[in-house]
């Protein structure tokens, strides 16, 4: 399946299915994925998906709305975030956890265009603010969680933040079928350093508090993190007229997330810490914009 939407007040998800025998993947280091029309590698993507109203009413399984997209893009990932060994070779053999994460591309640029509905945008890396990441295993942890932005600026200095970005993600993983207490997943590259809060490595100290919730028109998330050398206090805000739930079944087989929130306009503000001593101090106070979002449980 090609999956493919947009955001606003226009959203939708559309998707297109391919018969197995049509399907040409490259495997390696040069890895790309090819059916038809539609293709995807590490440096580019293009494609079409077309459904009419009528197949979308008549074919309720395919999950998908009316519409109709297409796109030819460069990307260029320019900053990564390596979870650790949760998605190394060992544990990906032994199909120890429930979701597998990686994102290559926590930054990343994209130049191009997006036709969606007959209407054509350009894509230029110095007016998107481009992500991409790769999910795998058997279904999204519940809760999911996923924050990440590079439209960044400084409340301090007023200045835009050029070479940051920000991606949290997680929930309640499972590992060997046993469901872990709500953990998170979090990497802050400001100005060309990393700031990590990762549960996985232990020796950091990694300790996370975080609450998401809905009213009648958004969806609001507050997550805190801190390490012996870091903190971060992230406070988002989307609404939920530009957001879409995410309609899918998942590998497993099963719908179980039937209220999974996904945006991309959202909104909040992000505080960075280094300890100094016994305290934190902080680094800077930050206005988040284009933040990617998603919050579902069951």
């Amino acid at each position: 399946m090609v999956k493919c939407g947009a955001w606003g007040d226009d959203h939708a998800q559309l998707h297109r299915f391919f018969a197995w025998d049509e399907v040409q993947i490259r495997r390696g280091d040069n890895f790309g994925v090819k059916s038809t029309d539609c293709y995807l590698d590490e440096v580019k993507s293009k494609g079409t998906v077309t459904v009419s109203r009528e197949d979308a009413e008549k074919h309720p399984e395919w999950m998908s709305d009316a519409g109709s997209m297409s796109w030819r893009l460069k990307i260029n990932k320019k900053v990564a975030f390596h979870v650790g060994y949760g998605a190394s070779k060992f544990f990906r053999k032994l199909n120890a956890f429930e979701m597998f994460w990686h994102a290559e591309g926590m930054k990343t640029e994209y130049d191009g265009y997006v036709i969606y509905n007959g209407e054509r945008y350009i894509v230029k890396p110095e007016n998107c603010y481009g992500y991409a990441d790769k999910n795998w295993g058997a279904d999204f942890t519940s809760p999911w969680v996923w924050l990440s932005s590079n439209n960044l600026k400084s409340n301090l200095t007023g200045e835009k933040l050029t070479d940051s970005v920000f991606d949290i993600g997680g929930g309640r993983p499972k590992v060997l079928g046993i469901a872990l207490n709500r953990k998170l997943l979090s990497d802050f590259w400001y100005e060309g350093k990393s700031y990590e809060f990762n549960f996985s490595k232990f020796w950091t100290v990694c300790r996370t508090k975080f609450e998401c919730h809905e009213t009648d028109t958004q969806v609001i998330w507050h997550v805190e993190q801190k390490t012996l050398t870091a903190k971060m206090i992230a406070d988002i805000v989307c609404e939920k007229k530009d957001m879409l739930l995410f309609n899918y079944e998942a590998p497993n087989g099963k719908k179980l997330h039937n209220r999974l929130w996904n945006g991309g306009n959202g909104t909040g503000r992000i505080q960075l810490y280094r300890k100094a001593g016994l305290n934190y101090k902080l680094i800077d106070d930050i206005e988040a914009r284009n933040v990617g979002c998603e919050y579902g449980e069951y």
